[in-house]
């Protein structure tokens, strides 16, 4: 069941979303200064294309600083971006798996740095 949902989603949401990801995480890349938060952003285009049969788990005690530098920088947004489209996914019946990975996501967006992907 993993691999059908991880084919649906990366058709409906994944695709793009993980491009996405991809190119900010070469755009932070361009500064030296950026490339933590670039490794950060292929960590999320990775998970972003593949997210069934993934586990995440958060920790922002690792490194609280640069977290909230994320969240300052656009996190913030990005999560609420994924509990939004979360919420309009778990509408039907057939959608709450996808709006379960969306929130999945956004536990992930808020704050990437010290997340561990399994």
């Amino acid at each position: 069941m993993k691999t059908i949902g991880n084919i649906l989603w990366l058709l409906l949401t994944g695709l793009w979303t993980a491009i996405g990801w991809f190119f900010t995480g070469i755009i932070w890349c361009i500064t030296i200064i950026g490339i933590p938060f670039g490794k950060q952003c292929f960590k999320l285009a990775r998970v972003a294309a593949w997210p069934f049969g993934t586990t995440v788990k958060t920790n922002f005690g690792k490194h609280p600083i640069a977290n909230v530098i994320w969240i300052i920088f656009g996190g913030l947004f990005l999560s609420i971006g994924f509990l939004f489209a979360g919420l309009i996914w778990c509408i039907t019946i057939i959608g709450i798996p996808f709006g379960k990975q969306c929130f999945k996501l956004a536990s992930v967006a808020i704050a990437p740095f010290g997340a561990d992907i399994y």
